[in-house]
């Protein structure tokens, strides 16, 4: 794919050296801003000679083959940052993009699952563990995701995070999980009986079943060595069709959204929360507010006496 050499790897190293910034992140910004090059490359110009009118055809051309709001405001965001960056180098004299503001849009509510729902999830996610007429190594799979499961829903991790946990993680003591969230940062979270449990039967079949040993709590034969995402959410989709729910609106991060709504709908308070949640700015956390405040809101206009048929 046509991109100007130097400048978008520029950027990209310094995002990793001094952000910090994970590999599915670069991933993300070396596609959006592999886009905006090859579409400088079609008006005869490069990063440093473009314009802030070019930017603006860019988001034109974007608009243009369909995509979605978000997509335009996330490809913008990338090209102010890689510009910002080669200004602050000295690499171009003048930033471009400064003075662009990006396209409206509203922040959508996450998705979330109630509790009977987790429930139903958790419980379908165990049938058959116990079962000696089923192969073993059947039963340590379906001990394994539904410590996965539980785990999610426990703790609020991110699924990055907790593919990533090694085995070291699942000590017969642990009451916490040490986690390494974006940014390279550690932070502490709670483990309940419930995940102890789960993760004490995994451990114990996998065990059982003799498997190698691993330097990580979710061991694959891929290159990572630890199971994917990919695979996580597959698996976790299949266990919510079993269980009646809707495949489509059910995610590892829809557990995190649980996780985080569950608890602020029993009183925790929201500093807690960002805690958890590894959130750098209590703003994002915040958005959990606006469900619950939207949940009150049906539950008068549906329920209440005196409320307006429509």
């Amino acid at each position: 794919m046509a991109r100007a050499p130097g400048e978008i790897d520029l950027f990209l190293d310094m995002m990793a050296a001094e952000r910090g910034a994970a590999a599915n992140t670069l991933a993300a910004y070396r596609r959006d801003l592999d886009d905006y090059a090859e579409f400088l490359a079609g008006e005869g110009v490069g990063p440093k000679a473009a314009t802030t009118e070019t930017i603006r055809a860019y988001l034109a051309d974007c608009a243009g083959r369909g995509l979605k709001t978000a997509s335009v405001a996330r490809r913008l965001s990338a090209v102010r940052q890689l510009h910002r960056f080669l200004y602050g180098e000295g690499i171009i004299g003048a930033d471009p993009a400064a003075v662009l503001e990006g396209p409206k849009r509203g922040r959508p509510l996450p998705k979330v699952l109630g509790l009977e729902a987790v429930d139903r999830l958790l419980a379908v996610s165990k049938e058959g563990i116990d079962d000696p007429a089923r192969p073993l190594l059947e039963r340590t799979r379906t001990a394994r995701l539904a410590c996965l499961i539980e785990l999610l829903y426990a703790t609020g991790m991110r699924i990055s995070e907790l593919i990533a946990l090694p085995i070291a993680a699942a000590r017969r003591d642990q009451r916490f999980l040490v986690v390494r969230g974006k940014g390279n940062k550690e932070r502490i979270v709670p483990l309940n009986e419930a995940s102890k449990a789960a993760t004490a039967r995994y451990l114990a079949l996998r065990e059982e079943a003799g498997l190698a040993a691993s330097k990580w709590l979710f061991p694959s034969s891929g290159e990572t060595g630890h199971v994917t995402r990919q695979h996580v959410a597959r698996e976790l989709k299949a266990v919510a069709a079993a269980a009646g729910l809707p495949a489509a609106q059910v995610s590892p991060h829809v557990m995190r959204h649980a996780f985080a709504s569950h608890l602020l709908q029993n009183g925790a308070d929201l500093r807690s929360v960002q805690q958890l949640l590894g959130h750098a700015d209590i703003a994002t956390t915040q958005i959990y507010t606006h469900v619950l405040d939207e949940r009150l809101a049906g539950l008068v206009r549906d329920l209440h006496p005196l409320a307006e048929d429509d």
